[in-house]
């Protein structure tokens, strides 16, 4: 070793600079420990945390410059000048990263990257738990059939598993819209079960030919990928649902799992009473089509239904079906006259079949919506959402918690939310739901978190993009709300997002012209989110005669009121108690209210 390099080193000996830089190590160490603990017990944003982090890099090399000083001096005390020359400067670094990091892009944008819509699906936002064992998921079964237009009937057949699955007790079954993600998909079993958290995967194939059908089944262990159980069927097409019957008790038989005790619960399924296999036929393809997010679909959903119902008077799940499309046409996609009719229709097919099946969750649901979203009546909804939630627990859990969410109970909507995406763990509208409630407890970024999860799995959501945009202004963070709102197709949901944005930023021009646009444009439709933006402008006069705009208008965004914190900064006026009487709502909220 030569001189210059025993020299250096008899020097950090002398100024004990390994001896601080270890100490300070084991320091920071012990408090980012202690501010792990802290911050997840108060609920600190992850920014805070990372500013510290950062910050505590920062004094690492202020500690290094002040040991290589006093070891100059021949001593290694620091004084009380010092002490506070480093506590400003960590003060000063850390503000300096807080300020870069709120200038950058959020890299957790929908609009940074477009990810695979089920890349990411381990669930953060609901109670992590341990996969049980007595759980699977339903992939959608292949067609086999030769011909696109039979991807009906193999997709009911797969519904009808799932359904009958979910009656044994003890086991855990994933929803169809988190199964049905992963059609086609090339993941490995291990990455499915993975994501959708359960322990087997049931897969096979479906073909339907003429009069015959021949259905391939396979039970999957997730963890390995060995088969648990298989089964090749060919049956006359008379035999479906003695079919349906074997493949779900076969697998409940692998996975050593009985039958519900018929006490509290119900028996549900999809089949009518009679056993007429056309009307089923009928049903299948309306559920085909209802799962379609486009009015021509829905029309046509509407058809099958009405056939159905023709062939079989008595079969009830067809008229629920029927009454909760009429109703989502008229809810979404019509308005006027046309919708006042499909809502009468909706209401008379719905007691129809709860005349018929007064058990039957889906009557109970689709009452539900009618009840809340065209009468609001929400005591009732709340009473009917209940009763569909009992009958059938792995649904109905998004319409209990939009219900309990209107009559001001956040916290029990967001509970709701986290169960449930334990069945359905790539439901976006559940993550859209717990983004609109999370505010209302004051835990911004969690919501922020779960919005970016229902843009992952859904990119085109406009929900999604507004709710985001939204909850960025709450926050007050201009730069980010205007980034989730411009990618929005031209439209309503654009207006109303660019103006929510612009509202929280410094050029007021901007924010009134963004503001007169929508109501030039949109307010006939986005009553309720006018009103919105004049509670994030604070002008309370305005907001008011737009929340009764918007109750004149039916506008389904009042079930938002008690949970939506700008609006909330008014609650202590008198005209929100007398708009509250006047929709029907309570005034007491478990809500927190913007300062």
């Amino acid at each position: 070793m030569n001189e210059t390099a025993t020299g250096f080193l008899a020097r950090l000996r002398q100024r004990k600079l390994v001896q601080w830089a270890l100490a300070y190590v084991a320091f920071a160490f012990a408090l980012i420990q202690v501010l792990d603990v802290v911050a997840q017990r108060f609920g600190w944003p992850d920014q805070l945390e990372r500013i510290l982090i950062l910050a505590l890099a920062i004094g690492f090399v202020v500690v290094l410059v002040l040991a290589w000083y006093h070891g100059e001096r021949g001593a290694q005390r620091v004084s009380s000048t010092e002490i506070v020359i480093l506590a400003l400067l960590l003060a000063i670094g850390g503000g300096l990263l807080w300020r870069y990091e709120r200038m950058q892009p959020s890299t957790n944008s929908p609009i940074a990257a477009q990810p695979n819509p089920v890349a990411t699906t381990t669930n953060v936002l609901a109670r992590a738990v341990p996969i049980p064992a007595k759980s699977v998921a339903v992939l959608p079964l292949s067609n086999e059939s030769g011909e696109k237009d039979q991807q009906y009937f193999s997709d009911g057949l797969s519904e009808d598993l799932i359904t009958a699955l979910s009656q044994f007790a003890g086991l855990k079954v994933i929803n169809r819209d988190s199964s049905f993600r992963f059609r086609d998909s090339k993941d490995s079993v291990q990455a499915i079960g993975e994501k959708l958290g359960v322990a087997h995967l049931l897969e096979g194939s479906v073909q339907k030919l003429g009069d015959e059908v021949r259905v391939s089944a396979e039970l999957v262990n997730c963890a390995d990928g060995s088969t648990l159980w298989s089964q090749h069927y060919d049956r006359p097409y008379k035999d479906l649902f003695a079919l349906q019957d074997d493949i779900s008790k076969s697998v409940a038989a692998a996975l050593k799992t009985k039958l519900l005790d018929v006490g509290g619960a119900v028996v549900q399924n999809d089949r009518p009473p009679g056993g007429n296999l056309a009307a089923y036929n009928a049903f299948l393809q309306g559920e085909f089509h209802a799962h379609r997010e486009t009015e021509a679909d829905q029309r046509k959903a509407i058809d099958y239904f009405t056939d159905a119902t023709r062939i079989d008077p008595d079969y009830a799940a067809a008229w629920a079906a029927l009454g909760g499309t009429r109703g989502n046409l008229a809810g979404n996609y019509v308005g006027g006259s046309e919708a006042a009719q499909a809502w009468k229709e909706a209401r008379a097919a719905v007691n129809h079949a709860l005349r018929l099946d007064a058990n039957l969750a889906s009557a109970h649901a689709a009452y539900t919506f009618i009840l809340f979203s065209a009468d609001h009546d929400w005591k009732q909804a709340a009473a009917e959402a209940q009763r569909a939630h009992q009958l059938a627990p792995d649904k109905g859990y998004l319409t209990l918690a939009m219900v309990q969410g209107a009559l001001g109970n956040a916290q029990q909507a967001v509970d709701l939310l986290r169960h449930g995406l334990s069945t359905d763990p790539l439901c976006a509208a559940c993550y859209d739901y717990l983004a609109r409630f999370l505010p209302a407890l004051g835990e911004f970024d969690e919501a922020a978190r779960a919005v970016r999860k229902a843009l992952e799995i859904n990119p085109e959501r406009y929900f999604s993009r507004m709710q985001l945009t939204y909850v960025y202004a709450m926050q007050g963070n201009a730069a980010a709300a205007l980034q989730a709102a411009q990618p929005e197709p031209p439209g309503v949901w654009r207006d109303e997002a660019l103006a929510m944005a612009l509202q929280v930023g410094s050029d007021r021009p901007a924010a009134d012209t963004a503001l007169r646009t929508a109501i030039a444009k949109d307010s006939g439709d986005a009553a309720y989110q006018i009103a919105e933006i004049y509670a994030l402008r604070r002008d309370p006069d305005n907001m008011f005669k737009w929340l009764e705009r918007a109750s004149r208008n039916r506008d389904p965004g009042i079930q938002l009121l008690l949970t939506d914190p700008p609006v909330l900064r008014y609650k202590d006026d008198p005209r929100f108690a007398a708009f509250c009487k006047g929709v029907g709502l309570p005034t007491a909220t478990d809500a927190k209210a913007l300062p």
